[in-house]
C-alpha cells in the first residue's frame, strides 16, 4: 500500500471511529448498527455478511466489544497503525465526556432533570440493542441450524447463570460437529483437485 493511501486510510480510521464513539449511549452493543453502517455500507471496509464475524471475535475476547472490533478492523485493514489509529478514534471522545461527566454528575446527579433524561435515554439505548440484534440476525441465523442455536442460547442465558465466554465455546463446537460432513466434504474436494493438478 502506497504511503500516501495509507496515510488516508489511517485518518479514515480515526475520524470514523471517533465520530461513532460519543453516540454510542449504552455501550458497545447500542453502537453495532452505526458501526455497520460505517464500515460496510459508507466505506466497504468490511463485507456486510462478514461484519457478525467481525463481532463474534471482538466478542470472544476480554474488553469492550466496541473497542475489540475497532481494533480488529483497523489491524484488518492496516495492520499495526490500522489497530492504533481506530482504537485511538474509538477510546478518546469517550475518555474526554467520561472525564467530564465524572467532575459533574456527582453535583447533578439527584437533578430531577437528570434522572428524567437517564430514563429516557436507558429506554432509547434498549431499542438501539434490539435494533442492533435483528440486524446481525439477518447475517448469523440463515438455516435451521443456526436458528436452533440461537433459540437454546437465549433459553439458557434467560433462565441459567452462564459466563457468555462458555457460550460462544459450545456454540462454536456445535457449529463445527454439526457441519462436520461438509467441512470433512469440503477437504476431500480440495484434496481431490490437487491430485489431479498433480497428474
Amino acid at each position: 500500500m502506497e504511503k500516501r493511501r495509507k496515510v488516508k486510510l489511517l485518518w479514515g480510521l480515526f475520524f470514523t471511529f471517533f465520530k461513532i464513539s460519543p453516540v454510542s449511549f449504552g455501550g458497545g452493543y447500542a453502537m453495532i448498527p452505526l458501526l455497520e453502517d460505517a464500515v460496510t455500507k459508507k466505506n466497504k471496509w468490511v463485507k456486510r455478511e462478514d461484519i457478525a464475524d467481525v463481532l463474534v471475535v471482538a466478542q470472544s475476547v476480554p474488553g469492550s466489544i466496541a473497542v475489540n472490533t475497532a481494533t480488529f478492523i483497523g489491524y484488518r485493514l492496516v495492520g499495526i497503525p490500522g489497530a492504533i489509529a481506530a482504537t485511538l478514534g474509538i477510546i478518546t471522545p469517550t475518555f474526554i465526556i467520561i472525564v467530564a461527566l465524572a467532575s459533574l454528575f456527582l453535583n447533578f446527579q439527584h437533578n430531577p432533570i437528570v434522572q428524567t433524561a437517564f430514563i429516557g435515554i436507558r429506554s432509547a439505548v434498549i431499542a438501539l440493542i434490539i435494533f442492533a440484534a435483528l440486524k446481525i440476525g439477518k447475517t448469523a441465523i440463515f438455516n435451521k441450524t443456526t436458528s436452533i442455536i440461537a433459540c437454546v442460547a437465549l433459553v439458557i442465558f434467560l433462565f441459567v447463570s452462564i459466563h457468555p465466554i462458555f457460550m460462544l465455546l459450545v456454540g462454536g463446537i456445535v457449529g463445527i460437529l454439526l457441519n462436520m460432513k461438509r467441512l470433512l466434504d469440503r477437504k476431500k474436494t480440495i484434496n481431490n483437485d490437487k491430485v489431479e493438478n498433480i497428474q
